[in-house]
C-alpha cells in the first residue's frame, strides 16, 4: 500500500499549488553613476572615489583604513558581539526547521510494549461482556507505521517557506555583522577624535598658562592694569574646563567599544592617541550594482519569495489529505506465548479526508497571505529606494565635509595669523589685552570646528562603505540546498 503511495505521489510531484515566485521588480536607477559621486565634480578639491567606477570593496573592508588597532578590534567581533551571536543562533533555528519541514517526506514509525491484568465484575450475568468475572492478562508489542503522501505540495511548499525563511536569517547575520562592523569603526575613530580635541585644549591650556603668567608679571612691574590678568585667567579656566570635558565623551565610545567586543567595561581601556584620518578613496561601484551588495535587500527579497511560498501553503489546504496506516505486532495473555506465530495481528488501509465546508476561513487565511506578500513587496521597494538614498546622502557627506575642512584649516591659519599680530601688537602696547582674548578665542573656535568636521568626514566615510554593503554580495548568501544540510554538532551545543 506505501509502496503504491510513493509511486502516486511521484506521478503527482509537479502539482504543486500557489503561484511560481518572481523577484519583483525593484526602482531601477538608470544613471551610470552616482549622482553625488566625485566623478561629477571634478573641479572642486577634496576627497575622491577610487577608480575605476566599477570597483567594490571585497571582505574586510575595514583594512582599507590601514590602523592596525582597528583592525584588531574587528576581527574581535565575530567572536564576542553577542548580537552577532544572537543573529548567527536565530539563524541556526530557522536551519533547524527546514529539517523539521523535510521531516514530513518520510513515515512516521512507532513501537511500543505493554502488559495489563485486568479483572472483570462477576455480577454482569446479563451484561455483553463475555466472561464475567473473568481475570487475564495481555501482553503487547505493537509496531504502527503512519505516512500522509505529499500529493498536492504542501509539504514541499512548507519546506521552501522554511528554506527561504533560513535564507532570511542568513542576510539578516550578515546585515548584522555589517552595523558591528561599522558601529566598532565609526566608534573608535569617534574616541581618536576625542584625543585630538583634547590635544588641542591642552595645547591651548599651555599656552593660556603663559599668556596668564605674562600679564602677572606685566602687572606686577605696573606696565598693565589688572582686568589683564583677570581677561587671561578667564581664559585659562575655559579651556582647562572644557579639556575636562572631552573625557566624558571620549570614556562613553571607549565603554561603547567594549560592550562591542563583549568584554565589561570595567575591564577594558584604550590608551590615548591622537588620531584624525584622510578618508581614503573609496571604491563605490555603479549604480546597478547596489542592490547585489546589500544584505538587507536580499533579506527583504528572500521574504518575498517566504511569503510566496506561504501562499502556496494556503492553496494547499483546498486539498483532499491521504493517509497511508500500517500496524501490526504481538499479542498474547501469557509471557511464554507472546511472539508465537499465532500471537501476531495486523492492520492496514488508507484514509481520505477532504473539507467540505468552513464559512470561508480557508479563503480568508489565504487572502491574508496573499495581502502579506504584497506589503512585504511594498516593504522590498522601499527598502531598495533607502538604500540608494543612503549611498547618495554619505556620497554628498564625505565630499562636502572634505571641501569643508579644506576651508576650516584656511580658517585656523587666519586666525592663528590674527592671534600672532594681535599679541604682538599688545606686547608693543598698541592694543588691549582684550583683544588678544577675543583671538584666542576665535583660534580654538576654529581649532575645535576642524577637528569635528575631521570627526564628521571620519564617519560619512565609514556610513558610506556601509550603505554600500560593506565587502559583502549576493553570491555570498547560502543557498537552500546548503542551508538544509545538518550543520555540526557543536553549533548546537547549550551555552554555558
Amino acid at each position: 500500500m506505501i509502496g503504491s503511495g510513493l509511486l502516486l505521489s511521484s506521478l503527482l510531484v509537479a502539482c504543486t499549488p500557489g503561484p511560481k515566485y518572481h523577484a519583483p521588480a525593484p526602482p531601477a536607477p538608470t544613471a551610470k553613476s552616482y549622482k553625488e559621486s566625485t566623478i561629477n565634480f571634478q573641479d572642486a578639491n577634496g576627497w575622491k572615489v577610487a577608480s575605476p567606477q566599477d570597483g567594490m570593496l571585497r571582505g574586510k573592508w575595514w583594512e582599507i583604513f590601514h590602523d592596525e588597532e582597528l583592525n584588531g578590534y574587528e576581527e574581535q567581533l565575530d567572536v564576542n558581539n553577542q548580537n552577532i551571536k544572537q543573529s548567527f543562533e536565530n539563524l541556526m533555528a530557522a536551519r533547524a526547521l527546514i529539517r523539521e519541514a523535510r521531516a514530513q517526506y518520510w513515515p512516521t514509525v512507532t513501537a511500543g510494549a505493554s502488559w495489563n491484568r485486568s479483572k472483570t465484575s462477576g455480577n454482569l450475568t446479563h451484561s455483553s461482556t463475555a466472561n464475567a468475572g473473568f481475570t487475564s492478562s495481555t501482553w503487547s508489542l505493537p509496531l504502527d507505521v503512519s505516512w500522509t503522501p505529499d500529493f498536492f505540495g504542501k509539504i514541499r511548499n512548507e519546506v521552501r517557506e522554511a528554506q527561504n525563511a533560513a535564507q532570511v536569517s542568513a542576510a539578516d547575520l550578515e546585515n548584522e555583522k555589517l552595523i558591528e562592523q561599522a558601529t566598532l569603526a565609526e566608534t573608535y575613530f569617534q574616541l581618536r577624535g576625542q584625543d585630538a580635541l583634547e590635544k588641542v585644549l591642552n595645547d591651548t591650556v599651555e599656552s593660556d598658562k603663559k599668556a596668564l603668567e605674562l600679564n602677572k608679571t606685566l602687572y606686577e612691574t605696573g606696565i598693565n592694569d589688572y582686568l589683564s590678568v583677570a581677561a587671561a585667567e578667564s581664559t585659562l579656566k575655559s579651556a582647562e574646563s572644557a579639556a575636562l570635558n572631552v573625557g566624558v565623551t571620549r570614556a562613553q565610545f571607549e565603554h561603547a567599544i567594549a560592550t562591542l567586543l563583549g568584554k565589561p567595561a570595567s575591564d577594558f581601556s584604550i590608551a590615548v592617541k591622537p588620531l584624525l584620518i584622510v578618508p581614503p578613496p573609496i571604491p563605490t561601484g555603479v549604480p546597478s550594482q547596489l542592490l547585489e551588495r546589500r544584505p538587507d535587500v536580499a533579506a527583504t527579497e528572500r521574504t518575498i519569495a517566504q511569503a510566496n511560498a506561504t501562499i502556496g501553503i494556503g492553496y494547499g489546504a483546498f486539498f483532499p489529505s491521504v493517509t497511508l496506516s500500517a500496524a501490526g505486532g504481538f499479542e498474547s495473555s501469557t509471557f511464554q506465548h507472546w511472539f508465537d506465530w499465532p500471537s501476531r495481528f495486523w492492520s492496514i488501509g488508507p484514509s481520505f479526508s477532504q473539507l467540505i465546508y468552513d464559512g470561508g476561513l480557508y479563503r480568508a487565511t489565504l487572502h491574508q497571505y496573499q495581502a502579506t506578500y504584497n506589503a512585504d513587496v511594498a516593504i522590498y521597494r522601499q527598502t531598495t529606494l533607502t538604500a540608494f538614498q543612503q549611498v547618495e546622502d554619505y556620497l554628498a557627506a564625505t565630499r562636502i565635509l572634505s571641501q569643508q575642512i579644506i576651508k576650516q584649516h584656511e580658517a585656523v591659519d587666519a586666525a592663528q595669523t590674527t592671534l600672532d599680530l594681535e599679541t604682538e601688537r599688545f606686547r608693543t602696547g598698541i592694543d588691549p589685552y582684550i583683544d588678544v582674548t577675543t583671538a584666542q578665542v576665535t583660534l580654538l573656535s576654529d581649532q575645535e570646528s576642524l577637528v569635528t568636521l575631521q570627526i564628521q568626514e571620519a564617519v560619512a566615510s565609514i556610513e558610506l562603505i556601509q550603505a554600500l554593503g560593506g565587502g559583502w554580495d549576493e553570491s555570498q548568501l547560502p543557498t537552500p540546498a546548503q542551508l538544509s544540510a545538518k550543520p555540526a554538532k557543536t553549533d548546537y551545543e547549550i551555552q554555558r
